[in-house]
């Protein structure tokens, strides 16, 4: 049975950053895509960053050069550095996985998700 765990979230202010762990258990290591989305209130869940097993990354354009997706497959653990927070980066963050590659970040495509963890921004 695969079991996503998140850690991590917080509340910072505007321009600080955080580091969300997820940590797994009864997944492989190989073969599979990860990924991280988020859900702020009143709107629809999107994807944030996504790495595979062959170590390819994808990001939101809202993201990118201020989020880092990384994984430690020796601890099960997905990783994402968020630096220079903004506002709009609270939600709730969620990371998410599924059998085989993929290079989407659309939500049906991810089998597994864990139960989230709150990342609050303040201005």
């Amino acid at each position: 049975q695969v079991q996503l765990a998140e850690s991590g979230g917080g509340s910072v202010q505007g321009g600080g950053s955080l580091r969300l762990s997820c940590v797994t258990s009864g997944y492989p290591s190989s073969g599979n895509s990860m990924a991280w989305f988020r859900q702020a209130p009143g709107k629809e869940r999107e994807g944030v960053a996504l790495m595979n097993s062959l170590n390819t990354t994808k990001y939101a354009d809202s993201v990118k050069g201020r989020f880092t997706i990384s994984k430690d497959n020796n601890k099960n653990t997905l990783y994402l550095q968020m630096n220079s927070l903004k506002p709009e980066d609270t939600g709730m963050y969620y990371c998410a996985a599924r059998d085989g590659w993929t290079l989407s970040l659309r939500e049906s495509v991810y089998n597994y998700w864990g139960q989230g963890t709150q990342v609050t921004v303040s201005s």
